[in-house]
Formats: C-alpha cells, structure tokens, sequence
C-alpha cells in the first residue's frame, strides 16, 4: 500500500517525465500549395507527432474552406507540424519540406492550383526558427538548387485555424482519387526515395 509521501513522489516523478516530453515536442508551421500534400508528406515523417491541416497568414479569425478559396482572407493552405526534437530536427522538416514537399519557387500557385491561399511560406515560431530558414534558404540560393529564385516567404507564426475535418489526413483516406495520385503521392514516393532514413510506414495520423 502506497504511503502518502510515496504518492506523492511518484505523482512529481510522472510529473517530471510529462514535463521532458512535452519539452522534447515541437512546432512548425508551413504552406505550399493544396495542404493535402504537406500534411501527407510529414505525415511519413519519423519524428512527427502530428501533421493538421488548416489556415494561416490571414486576418479572419477562424475562416472556412469557401471563403479562404476565394483568395480574400489572406490565409494560406497550411500544416501544422507538432514533432518530436529529439527524433527530427527543423532543419530536417525544411530539408523535406523545400526539396520533396512542394515547389517553393512558384508563386501563389502550386501546380495546378493557382492563387495567394496557395504560395509558399514558412511560419517561424520563433528567432532560432527565424535564423534556420533564412540560412537554408541562403543555402539553397548559394547552391543554385532551383533554376529560379526562391519565393518562399518567411514570416512570424500567427493564428493557426485547423481546417474541416474532411480535409484531414486526406491522402491517406483517399489514396486513389485523381489528385492525389497524380499530384501529392509522387511526394511521398520522392520522400522515400531521398530521404530513406526519416521515411515511415504507416503514415502518423
């Protein structure tokens, strides 16, 4: 039979260890294109705790689906991306999210989708998330990785609004529908293929 103090030491423990996990989680929040995609492509991250799509960069406060369509909120097509940073850096999610995840030197469009709500843009949380993406981005432009400029905004992280629950884990609950296959899987296949260490299967949901 448990003792008071012996509770109560194990309650601080529990505690303690509740405390280092949530310190090991993470966010990141970007934007490139459909968010269908993004969200499936993070979503084979190993690392990731959970990959949410939603809305982000406007001045509407929980907006929905129609009016962010119309490109007059200011939101983007976003993903929020909660990870483990003891198992995947950021650098890591801006590797895959600038080389597999989308095309970050179109502008407000993103293959066949065209207009502001789907530019490419990284929400930093912070200066270190700051500093991190304009270094890989310098990185990038330096190396001449694209045959056009980056356009890729970097701006601080606002309001994130999740989007309706039928564009969640979408890839993974409609793998056979046309956009996808010809749009967002190839994504994941690319993933697997260039970056077979941080490659999971299944996808975290």
């Amino acid at each position: 039979m448990l003792t008071r103090a012996t509770a109560a030491l194990s309650l601080i423990a529990a505690l303690t260890v509740a405390r280092v996990a949530s310190a090991q989680t993470a966010t990141a929040v970007f934007a490139g294109g459909c968010f269908w995609g993004i969200e499936g492509v993070f979503e084979h991250v190993k690392g990731v705790v959970s990959a949410t799509a939603g809305y982000a960069g406007g001045t509407v406060a929980s907006p929905s689906y129609e009016l962010v369509s119309s490109g007059a909120t200011g939101h983007a097509e976003s993903v929020r991306v909660e990870y483990d940073a003891s198992q995947v850096s950021y650098e890591q999610l801006l590797e895959v999210f600038f080389t597999v995840a989308h095309d970050p030197t179109e502008r407000n469009r993103q293959g066949p989708d065209v207009g502001t709500q789907y530019r490419s843009i990284v929400f930093y949380g912070d200066t270190a998330q700051e500093k991190a993406v304009q270094a890989y981005v310098a990185k990038l432009t330096a190396a001449h990785a694209y045959p056009a400029p980056i356009v890729t905004e970097i701006v601080p992280r606002g309001a994130f609004y999740p989007a309706e629950q039928y564009h969640q884990h979408y890839m993974e609950l409609h793998p056979y529908a046309p956009y996808i296959v010809y749009n967002d899987a190839p994504k994941v296949r690319n993933l697997k293929k260039q970056f077979p260490s941080l490659y999971r299967e299944p996808p975290k949901l």
